[in-house]
């Protein structure tokens, strides 16, 4: 479970922060990208579901070497490529239904005197010195590279690359001052990194003993002055990091850092487990230097594979998400990525799994049941929601999910929030079944059958609010068929049986989820 301060009671105003990696714009977003945003963005609309104040940040990294030479290529100058790139994240978050509170770019010039402000504390402190340099370089990473974790001894694990031997006098972070305060946070805060496998793999890397790392770079120009020497630029991932502090700033607010820092720290940075040694090991000790409190968790998902691989921009094998939006629709790439896959392992995308869970969930187990009850409350009841009964089959399955998916959400089972809500629609396509109310009409017993109608509608309902956060707008045409006020925001005390109007006009009746053709 995620913790919050000053929570009292199951509803209350807290500020919640959320925030996604911020995108390398050295190429387009890919599905790979797009996965932990969609996950930010349903986690941020459950919150907002529960009355607290979210704010959800993503954005992109700008600078560094790989966007330099990125540009070079294209012949683009660095902030041209940015820009058009920045254009195109924007774009498929507009079409995936992702709504930040913030976009943070670290090109934005009121980033700049944040990240020189935190070096200066740094410095201050005396964790910054300079010093030669020769190791193996990964360009894709930005990193130098243990020997002991190349493949063949010259290929990045990550791209797949020749690393290269490179010679720099640069400025370094004293990362080793640390490790005796990292190992004793670790230990006063086991729930800080999850899955639990993530870390035990993080207080490896501290145990095995930490190494400096260079925090500037000579040989790149594409990046934020270091000021105390302005023939060097700021390593990207010191740059890049300090982009969650930058995105809190208002508009309207002088770019300082203690102005920043008031609404810090994030309650969860969500990235993906390739850049968790940044996350989860450099950043705590950068911010413990600077004297900065660390963010309450870090949730490091796993990656989503094609043909075995991790899906990158760097090896080729990507997953169009503009594509995916096109054919099939924005609730399906939503439910699909956040429900069929489980968030913090790896996950291998397979069109049939994507197309049959679909179609069985949202066609099949709720849509359908949504409109063969309404055809037949239109039929027999002039299309108006018909008295329910108080105590009922479904209520109870209702009641004893809808605590299940406050669990789940809350510990980013996105898998298991999309059950709870299943589970009830299930419930009420057994219940319609056993209760046959198509025959109980023929009986002469049409207040019953009427009552059972109104149940299975009730059910739908609450499906449909457990599941905006991940298919918001699914539960909006649902609502709106079952006569619903839209102008209305929904909250979470709408999970509560009974939120239907007795006499309340239903739209007509019509398929909310068209089940899926794999060769279309």
């Amino acid at each position: 479970m995620i913790p919050y301060h000053g929570r009292t009671g199951s509803l209350s105003i807290v500020r919640f922060t959320c925030t996604t990696p911020l995108f390398y714009v050295n190429a387009s977003p890919h599905m790979g990208s797009a996965y932990p945003t969609l996950a930010a963005d349903a986690l941020a609309r459950y919150y907002r579901l529960r009355g607290d104040e979210v704010l959800m940040i993503t954005g992109c990294d700008e600078h560094g070497e790989k966007i330099a030479l990125t540009a070079q290529e294209r012949g683009l100058e660095p902030q041209a490529l940015c820009d058009q790139i920045v254009g195109e994240f924007k774009a498929l978050w507009e079409q995936l239904g992702i709504e930040p509170d913030r976009f943070i770019r670290t090109t934005d010039p009121r980033h700049t005197p944040i990240v020189q402000e935190f070096l200066a504390r740094v410095w201050a402190k005396g964790d910054i010195y300079k010093a030669d340099y020769e190791g193996l370089y990964c360009v894709g990473c930005e990193e130098f590279k243990d020997p002991k974790d190349l493949i063949d001894d010259q290929l990045c694990p990550l791209h797949r690359k020749p690393v290269v031997t490179r010679r720099e006098e640069n400025y370094f972070f004293a990362l080793s001052n640390y490790q005796q305060a990292l190992d004793t946070f670790f230990a006063a805060n086991p729930g800080f990194v999850q899955p639990e496998s993530r870390f035990n793999e993080v207080k490896g890397w501290v145990k095995e003993g930490l190494r400096d790392f260079s925090i500037s770079r000579a040989a790149v120009q594409w990046g934020i002055p270091l000021p105390q020497d302005p023939t060097q630029t700021v390593y990207v991932w010191f740059d890049a990091l300090l982009g969650y502090v930058t995105a809190l700033l208002e508009p309207t607010e002088a770019p300082t850092l203690d102005q920043a820092l008031t609404r810090w720290p994030a309650q969860l940075h969500i990235i993906g487990k390739d850049i968790l040694r940044f996350h989860a090991v450099y950043w705590p000790a950068m911010l413990m230097s600077a004297g900065v409190a660390l963010p309450d968790k870090i949730f490091g998902h796993g990656h989503l594979t094609k043909d075995g691989l991790k899906m990158g921009k760097s090896l080729g094998n990507v997953l169009d998400p503009f594509d995916l939006v096109a054919r099939y629709g924005t609730d399906a790439v939503r439910y699909y990525f956040l429900k069929g896959i489980e968030f913090g392992k790896d996950g291998d995308f397979a069109l049939d799994r994507f197309v049959h869970t679909l179609n069985a969930d949202l066609a099949n187990d709720l849509g359908n049941l949504l409109n063969r009850t309404l055809a037949l409350v239109r039929k027999n009841n002039q299309s108006l929601i018909p008295p329910g009964e108080a105590d009922n089959a479904l209520r109870t399955a209702a009641e004893h999910q809808v605590p299940l998916a406050q669990t789940a959400y809350e510990s980013l089972d996105f898998n298991g929030a999309c059950e709870a809500a299943l589970n009830i629609a299930r419930a009420g396509n057994r219940y319609l079944d056993d209760q046959a109310p198509w025959s109980l009409f023929k009986k002469g017993d049409p207040q019953k059958a009427l009552a059972v109608l109104a149940n299975v509608l009730e059910a739908v309902r609450i499906s449909a609010v457990l599941l905006s956060p991940i298919t918001p707008s699914l539960s909006q045409r649902i609502l709106s068929q079952l006569g619903c006020d839209l102008n209305m925001p929904l909250r979470w005390e709408d999970t509560a049986w009974g939120g239907l109007v007795v006499g309340q006009p239903t739209g007509e009746p019509a398929p909310v989820f068209l089940r899926l053709d794999p060769t279309a």
